[in-house]
């Protein structure tokens, strides 16, 4: 659940665009922990990797649906009398969607998120805009031209029982759109990613945390 923040001024960065772009989150919700870090590919490319914590709780969602659905089975098969089919499908329902979910984060969590001067594209995803036939297929890609300023700003997220703040990284392009890049609970990582980012693409960074 996200929770409010503090109202932000952008008329301090003297820049209409500014004026013209959210600073609401531009993706709800988010990570207590940094799920991804910047890695310098090249002097042409640089991409956002999935961190070790993130593979890591991932797995965590996958293998415990496999061990249910395991350890189930094999009480079953081993079992002298036949269990009610109830009580076979509800144990194995629960690890397959416990088993999806990890499958899903995990295939989502590690897709690469580039930046990449030779193609001339930012773009989220295991293909390119260059290599697919639709570029609008791709639902988070711009042109690196297209982008005017990065954006940093902070969301105050409540669960039941924690309650943290998580950051984000979006790109504002110069029609005041924006898209998100990635969004996690380490405030001084991302200040550095985006400043590195920031040389990289020649764009300033906005910083509202």
């Amino acid at each position: 659940m996200a929770g409010t923040r503090n109202v932000f001024d952008p008329s301090s960065f003297n820049d209409p665009i500014a004026m013209q772009t959210k600073w609401t989150p531009a993706k709800g919700g988010g990570a207590s922990f940094r799920t991804h870090k910047l890695v310098n590919i090249n002097s042409y490319r640089m991409e956002f990797r999935v961190s070790a914590g993130a593979v890591v709780f991932y797995l965590m969602f996958l293998l415990m649906g496999l061990s249910v659905m395991i350890i189930f089975s094999i009480a079953n098969f081993s079992a002298n009398d036949k269990p009610p089919f109830i009580a076979i499908i509800m144990p194995l329902s629960v690890g397959l969607v416990f088993t999806i979910i990890g499958a899903c984060m995990l295939y989502f969590g590690t897709a690469p998120i580039v930046f990449d001067k030779q193609k001339g594209f930012f773009w989220k995803g295991r293909k390119a805009p260059d290599e697919v036939f639709d570029k609008t297929t791709i639902k988070h890609f711009t042109e690196l031209e297209n982008i005017h300023a990065l954006q940093l700003i902070s969301e105050y997220c409540r669960g039941n029982k924690s309650s943290y703040y998580s950051y984000e990284l979006n790109l504002i392009l110069k029609d005041g759109n924006r898209i998100n890049v990635v969004d996690h609970g380490n405030q001084r990582k991302l200040k550095e990613d985006a400043n590195t980012l920031s040389a990289f693409l020649e764009k300033p960074v906005w910083d509202a945390i």
